[in-house]
């Protein structure tokens, strides 16, 4: 055979390579990929990659090679998410923190879902104590 018949048969079938293994890890990671750009949480710009590294060791007559295979996927990452954490001191003089609810430190809010309203911590104020305490 000449070089160009060579090249034009197909050594491996990559579908039965490694009895199936590398087309099964292929389709693996490419539905992760599929289900990363589906997801509404990342952003459809980033490119999502795949790769497939094949590492031949052989041995020293050089009939024959061991390959190692290996299939990664990158998706792209998820969103970032933002929030604001309120600082202060307890009582005791001691440095706490809470996650804002309202927007504005120190300002109340009417929860929709559960009709309550709350402080900037998302804590349910209950006027009815409120009341009984500036009674006392």
């Amino acid at each position: 055979m000449n070089r160009g018949e060579n090249m034009s048969q197909s050594m491996v079938d990559l579908n039965d390579f490694a009895n199936g293994a590398l087309a099964e890890r292929f389709n693996y990671e490419l539905q992760k990929i599929l289900e990363n750009i589906a997801d509404p949480n990342t952003d459809h710009k980033v490119k999502r990659k795949m790769n497939i590294n094949l590492t031949l060791e052989t041995n020293e007559d050089r009939e024959l090679s061991n390959v190692s295979i290996q299939v990664k996927s990158t998706p792209a990452p998820r969103k970032n998410i933002g929030s604001a954490i309120i600082i202060d001191r307890d009582e005791s003089g001691k440095i706490v923190g809470a996650e804002l609810k309202s927007g504005i430190k120190g300002q109340t809010f009417f929860d929709t879902e559960d009709n309550q309203v709350k402080d900037d911590k998302g804590g349910v104020i209950d006027f009815r104590k409120q009341k009984e305490g500036g009674t006392k």
